[in-house]
């Protein structure tokens, strides 16, 4: 029987936490958007609207960073306090080769590291997740 990978990932629009679950591990990677504040200053200098278009790029980029993972795990646990995860989430149900992965989306605030570590075991421990 193939093993099922399970990921959770806190993330918001500057930062993603990517932690596997498994029984033995996790593994921790983290992401980062390349729209800094630095970038945003100098893409504000040439005007609003090409600091928009390159603020939208570089979040389209973050997005396919992750979602490159993400084609790796059966399950995959979004969670954050902002609206990246969602917006993810509507990226990845248009592209077909997630359709078979079972992606959650929860509500949380900010968390510390171990907060993230507990609150996915809880999730991937429960009867309804498994």
């Amino acid at each position: 029987m193939k093993s099922i990978k399970k990921l959770g990932i806190w993330m918001d629009h500057s930062i993603a936490h990517l932690i596997e679950f498994s029984e033995n591990s996790f593994e921790i990677e983290t992401i980062e958007t390349k729209f800094t504040h630095e970038e945003k200053e100098k893409s504000l200098a040439k005007g609003e609207s090409f600091m928009h278009n390159k603020e939208k790029q570089l979040l389209s980029d973050y997005y396919k960073k992750i979602a490159k993972i993400i084609l790796n795990y059966n399950k995959v646990l979004l969670f954050g306090p902002t609206s990246a995860k969602t917006e993810l989430f509507n990226i990845l149900k248009e592209d077909d080769r997630f359709a078979k992965i079972k992606i959650y989306i929860k509500e949380t605030d900010k968390m510390n590291a171990y907060q993230r570590e507990r609150f996915i075991i809880e999730h991937f421990s429960s009867p309804l997740y498994k």
